[in-house]
């Protein structure tokens, strides 16, 4: 199949502004939106600015939004697109652009310095440690993660509200709590820095973060409710509340 011109919109700028340019260029059979946007790179944009690396969908680097949705350039295919129609590509647009279709998520890799460590438990008398298949199959899921933050783009609690930002660690970090959470082998206690420092409680479960998950994690049902419940277990169950007065009297 012969090259076809597609319009690609691209957004071009840098912290202290920008907007939109037109570009037209030829885009072969197969073609993913990276390829394109390499292809303005390398014929009429020398100094475009992409982050990428992998191009398999596995490194998470060209996260962009697509005529409006977040997605990853190197997995959206050009035949996807009607022919002859705009295809317009912007930085994600939840974090400070560094410049072009490059931004800054260093705040992601702040909030991940929070969460300790997995702490093994001790070992068992004949100096072994033991799991169950099943509790390695529920946090597997969560070890897919490629970190391209397209969840944590679409979260409105970070995106709308950039006051939020120092209270709220966001689904891709919640999803690393959940994984340590859930190990049968951990045993460190992160409950309270999931209700305070990780602010759990900002998110109100519209699984938008979900819906833009490449890798499908569910990250909604599987890591934030449960790990929901595990706070209000501690904090507002009141049975265990009750409990917690009598042993305090008795002692």
């Amino acid at each position: 199949m012969a090259a076809q011109d597609v319009n690609m919109r691209v957004w071009r700028g840098d912290a202290s502004g920008g907007g939109f340019k037109d570009y037209r260029i030829a885009a072969g059979e197969g073609m993913v939106v990276l390829d394109v946007i390499h292809a303005i790179q390398a014929q009429q944009a020398n100094d475009l600015a992409v982050r990428w690396n992998c191009k398999a969908g596995k490194c998470g680097s060209c996260s962009a939004e697509i005529n409006g949705k977040p997605r990853l350039m190197c997995m959206t295919r050009m035949n996807t697109f009607q022919p002859g129609e705009t295809i317009t590509v912007s930085p994600i647009k939840t974090f400070p652009i560094i410049r072009d279709l490059v931004t800054d998520v260093s705040y992601n890799y702040e909030k991940a310095r929070q969460v300790p460590a997995f702490k093994p438990k001790p070992k068992e008398a004949d100096g072994t440690r033991r799991m169950f298949q099943e509790d390695i199959d529920r946090v597997q899921e969560f070890h897919k993660c490629i970190e391209c933050f397209l969840c944590q783009d679409v979260c409105h609690v970070i995106r709308d509200h950039n006051d939020n930002k120092k209270a709220f660690a966001g689904p891709r970090i919640f999803v690393r709590l959940a994984a340590l959470e859930m190990h049968p082998l951990d045993a460190n206690d992160r409950i309270d820095l999931i209700k305070e420092k990780a602010g759990i409680g900002y998110c109100n479960i519209t699984k938008c973060c979900t819906e833009v998950c490449p890798e499908h994690i569910h990250i909604t049902d599987n890591a934030i409710i449960p790990l929901k419940e595990r706070v209000a277990d501690r904090y507002y169950d009141p049975i265990a509340k009750l409990l917690g007065l009598f042993s305090q009297k008795n002692k």
